[in-house]
């Protein structure tokens, strides 16, 4: 079955700022994490401009059904929750093997990782949104 949004409706244009603000607070929500000794994932995680961010998401998201944005609400919202799974899978992971000093390199190795994919997801989403075009997801 086909994923891909109805696009014919055309999107209201304080729904496209609407989800460039959420860009911008999930963008300064990863600069958090890179100009303070918090890492990428957890600021964009843990932080309150992304916790607002996908607040604002569930706000909005039946307002951008069938239009282009609708791919952007799916792709913001899973960013965030795919982001905070895998960090837990990491910590739990990494925990017990930190008892043999392995889990210390797993945890950091899982932090820098999901923090650059993070990163990826939030400036690729953002430019795609300049661009008026939808997410593929």
């Amino acid at each position: 079955m086909d994923q891909t949004p109805n696009t014919t409706i055309v999107a209201d244009p304080s729904d496209i700022t609407w989800t460039h603000v959420i860009y911008a607070l999930h963008a300064f929500g990863v600069v958090l994490g890179v100009a303070t000794s918090a890492a990428i994932v957890t600021s964009f995680v843990f932080g309150l401009p992304s916790i607002v961010a996908v607040v604002m998401n569930y706000i909005r998201r039946g307002r951008v059904r069938g239009t282009f944005l609708e791919s952007h609400f799916r792709w913001q919202i899973r960013t965030f929750w795919y982001a905070l799974g895998w960090i837990v899978l990491a910590t739990i992971i990494s925990v017990p093997l930190m008892l043999v000093v392995v889990g210390f390199l797993t945890q950091w190795l899982a932090i820098v990782v999901i923090g650059l994919w993070v990163l990826y997801r939030v400036a690729r989403g953002w430019m795609r949104l300049a661009s008026r075009q939808p997410m593929y997801v």
